[in-house]
Formats: C-alpha cells, sequence, structure tokens
C-alpha cells in the first residue's frame, strides 16, 4: 500500500487548501478513505471519512462546514478541500483507507499570519 499526501503549505487564517493523496497497491474502489490530521504535541485525529462510491461523507463536528471530501476512483485518488483556515489546523495531514494499517508521511498545513 502506498499512500502520497500532496497540497500542503503555508496558508493565513480564513484561507484555503486542496489536499490530494494519490493511491496504489490495493484496489481502491473497494475501501471507503479517511483523512486524519496530527497537530504539534497531539495525537492523530480523525477529520473526516467518504464511502467507497463517494455517495456519503462523515466530518467530525470540528471540521463539519469547512470541509469536503471527495474521491476519484478512475484516479485512485482522494481529496480533501478545507476552506477558513484557522491556526488551530496546522498540523500533518494523512489519508488512509479504511482497514488497513499503513501510513503515508502526510502533508504540512500550517496556517499562520
Amino acid at each position: 500500500v502506498q499512500l502520497v499526501e500532496s497540497g500542503g503549505g503555508l496558508v493565513q487564517p480564513g484561507g484555503s487548501l486542496r489536499l490530494s493523496c494519490a493511491t496504489s497497491g490495493f484496489t481502491f474502489r473497494y475501501y471507503p478513505m479517511n483523512w486524519y490530521r496530527q497537530a504539534p504535541g497531539k495525537e492523530r485525529e480523525w477529520i473526516g471519512g467518504i464511502t467507497r462510491d463517494g455517495g456519503v461523507k462523515k466530518y467530525a463536528d470540528s471540521m463539519k462546514g469547512r470541509i469536503t471530501i471527495s474521491r476519484d476512483n478512475r484516479k485512485n485518488t482522494v481529496q480533501l478541500q478545507m476552506n477558513n483556515l484557522q491556526p488551530e489546523d496546522t498540523g500533518v495531514y494523512f489519508c488512509k483507507p479504511e482497514g488497513v494499517d499503513s501510513w503515508g508521511r502526510g502533508t504540512q498545513v500550517t496556517v499562520s499570519s
């Protein structure tokens, strides 16, 4: 299983970022996908997920209204659109197929003025 997150960077408060995760090594369309983040000094937390066909999406309460998860089963990718970013959103963001114990390196998001 390979998971390669990208799209992170430095953004000002109130800004937006679109993260992407390229996957390989498993049959992508068979797996729900989740996004997690790990803030400095904190444990990794789940922030949202999407079903295999993309029909159902769930988000952590802290992220509702600010993020949208989507996927492309033809390209084996999953995306995370984040809006109105705040300093507390700073951290490393990861994607992961549900039930698979494998992590990528993540992509760093820093929200700062």
